[in-house]
């Protein structure tokens, strides 16, 4: 018991520390008062694996579609500069603005800055999502779809893809109701490939209630070689209640630095700045993102290269008799479903780290000699599991 005055006895400090001591290592019950009960239902998001060490062997990590060369020479020379890291980056990211004001002929406040397409996704859940309201999304898609949802308490309703690994449309529609308030929709789609096509979007988009947000997820869009696939800045034009999340850490080669933009009505654009966290990206992630538009010629032209790549290795897995989806981003998918884990150790066994969804198996294109050593996992896995035409 505490003394008058708010003083304590040596020995009740002894007995007072070990209380806390007790409670402070006892193991936290599973259900811990603080928490919020939605959150039993959250998934955990998990990055790719890297590499397992083999000798002889030059490991590759395929898992997290990274851009496998090294940035533009502009942006190395950008992150040489000296930037004090005791003074907060411009919140506004002015220079970077401007930048894609230029790059996309779009007002400047259609334009919000966030660290990467992640925490951009997240802030239009907040903005959208709340307990009685609904969420519609492609699945399988973005990892980060039902994470950012369940975080929001908000229903969700993933929509199988169709057999060809498309979104399907029609039943997206068909899943909207008064509840709803966010559509996402991602192209091309992560994890199997392929875009969403212009008049079928056309279609959708007319069918939408003008009430409902639909994201318009282009992360790998610079990939893009489909000439009939929706383009996200043309059809801003003629949907005011679409939003485009762009990145800087697929084409552009700037994961690490987490940058990314969203392009909407400036409604729209206010409400996303109210849930970003401010000073989230960094000066030296700005200066390297505008450093990187100034050569964005040379940014296209490395992602033609990659999906060159991308369609040569597509089209040697088919040779091999794999059922191969529409790829227009950096990666493949093999539906493998119960064989996936099979498969993601056999590459293991090759110093080569895929990303295994449990369903498939996506792989993210990187050098020349990674693929084909790849090539070899893919041939002889056939081989010895299926030699009759499995899928």
């Amino acid at each position: 018991m505490h003394k008058p005055g708010g003083y304590c006895t040596k020995i009740e400090h002894r007995k007072n520390d070990a209380a806390i001591t007790a409670r402070k290592y006892q193991p936290m019950k599973q259900h811990t008062a603080f928490f919020r009960s939605i959150l039993d239902s959250v998934p955990d998001y998990q990055p790719g694996k890297p590499p397992a060490t083999v000798p002889g062997l030059q490991p590759y990590k395929l898992s997290s579609n990274e851009h496998f060369l090294e940035p533009i020479p502009a942006v190395q020379e950008s992150l040489a500069k000296p930037v004090s890291p005791a003074l907060y980056p411009d919140a506004a990211a002015d220079a970077l603005v401007q930048e894609l004001v230029n790059y996309l002929q779009v007002p400047n406040d259609h334009i919000a800055i966030g660290a990467g397409g992640s925490e951009l996704l997240t802030a239009i859940a907040q903005v959208t999502l709340e307990a009685g309201t609904e969420v519609v999304y492609p699945w399988p898609s973005f990892e980060m779809y039902p994470q950012i949802s369940a975080l929001n308490a908000a229903d969700q309703k993933p929509i199988g893809l169709t057999a060809d690994s498309r979104h399907d449309l029609p039943a997206i529609i068909e899943a909207i109701t008064p509840r709803t308030r966010l559509v996402l929709l991602c192209s091309p789609n992560n994890p199997t490939g392929p875009s969403l096509l212009v008049t079928e979007f056309e279609e959708f988009m007319a069918q939408v209630p003008s009430e409902v947000l639909v994201v318009l997820d282009e992360a790998y869009w610079e990939f893009n070689t489909a000439p009939d696939a929706v383009d996200g800045l043309t059809a801003l034009k003629n949907h005011e209640n679409l939003v485009l999340v762009r990145t800087f850490s697929k084409a552009h080669g700037l994961a690490g630095l987490r940058v990314g933009y969203t392009v909407a009505q400036p409604e729209v654009t206010a409400a996303i700045g109210k849930a970003i966290i401010p000073f989230g990206v960094t000066q030296a992630s700005q200066d390297a993102a505008v450093a990187s538009l100034h050569h964005v010629d040379d940014v296209m032209e490395r992602a033609r290269a990659i999906a060159t790549a991308r369609d040569n290795f597509a089209h040697a897995l088919r040779t091999q008799g794999w059922d191969v989806p529409e790829a227009q981003a950096n990666f493949v998918w093999l539906a493998l479903q119960d064989l996936s884990t099979v498969f993601e150790d056999a590459c293991v066994e090759q110093s080569l780290a895929v990303r295994n969804l449990t369903d498939g198996v996506r792989i993210s294109i990187g050098p020349a000699e990674a693929m084909d050593r790849m090539l070899k996992v893919t041939q002889q896995f056939r081989e010895r599991h299926f030699p009759s035409n499995r899928f």
